[in-house]
């Protein structure tokens, strides 16, 4: 069974846990031809991913309260996401932030070969580990940090600078055009620490964010190499951003992609 198969069953699970409101473990093993210990394996993982919730003997769809709390990957993010893999080498030794425009990138890796991905993220590292071909994932480890979802601290910092990395994909929660980005986090020691061990530092944000000005400066200008973000950037803000030494790529999010 390939993961990629593993993958589909899950998916046709959640798509029948969904229609029908609550399904038992016996009724899926008999729908998808698996032991009832595959299908309970299946329901941890998918209610670990957060798309549903088990009961005795089965599982149920999320509430309706909690799915609107659910992440919504942009389909801005979505071609800021793409932009930044097509900069990936194969057998890149890389580090993905916590966030999601950084996992919006785990899909579009399956088709690189021999990466090294080095991440602070447990849902990073769970798309990782679904994908058909796997890269080698290595975790920071650390203490959790529940604002950022993501491990941080100062044994995860140890253990960053045992390594080096072609590359760092890192978002923001602001960009402030004469320091840097900007962050809502006050634990900016790990992000530091990632620039440093990285040989290009690319950041991941959206137009929308540039200028929004936010008091903890997580990297300044001077440790950032690539700013990749979409068409709605200002070119005012563009030339100032350049005037850092640092590369600007825009991208185009066209209709189709915004009716994903």
């Amino acid at each position: 069974m390939t993961k990629r198969n593993t993958a589909q069953r899950r998916h046709a699970i959640l798509a029948c846990v969904n229609a029908e409101g609550e399904v038992s473990v016996e009724a899926l093993a008999q729908r998808f031809d698996f032991s009832e210990v595959t299908i309970r394996k299946d329901l941890a993982t998918l209610e670990k991913s957060g798309l549903l919730l088990r009961r005795h003997g089965g599982a149920v769809p999320l509430p309706v309260e909690l799915l609107d709390g659910a992440v919504n990957i942009s389909p801005a993010k979505r071609a800021i996401a793409r932009a930044a893999v097509e900069r990936l080498r194969e057998h890149n030794r890389i580090i993905v932030d916590s966030g999601t425009t950084t996992s919006a990138m785990i899909p579009e890796l399956d088709g690189k070969t021999g990466l090294v991905v080095m991440t602070n993220s447990l849902a990073v590292a769970n798309a990782l580990h679904a994908l058909e071909r796997e890269p080698m994932l290595l975790m920071t480890g650390g203490t959790w940090d529940p604002h950022s979802e993501s491990f941080q601290g100062q044994v995860a910092e140890q253990v960053l600078r045992h390594y080096d990395f072609d590359q760092l994909f890192i978002g923001a929660d602001g960009i402030d055009l004469a320091r840097g980005t900007t962050t809502f986090n006050e634990l900016l020691g790990l992000s530091r620490v990632m620039a440093e061990v990285a040989r290009e530092v690319v950041v991941l944000v959206e137009a929308d964010k540039i200028g929004r000005r936010i008091p903890n400066l997580e990297l300044p200008w001077g440790c950032i190499d690539t700013l990749i973000t979409d068409h709605r950037l200002d070119p005012a803000d563009r030339r100032t951003i350049e005037a850092h030494d640092v590369e600007v790529v825009t991208v185009t999010v066209d209709d189709a992609e915004s009716r994903r």
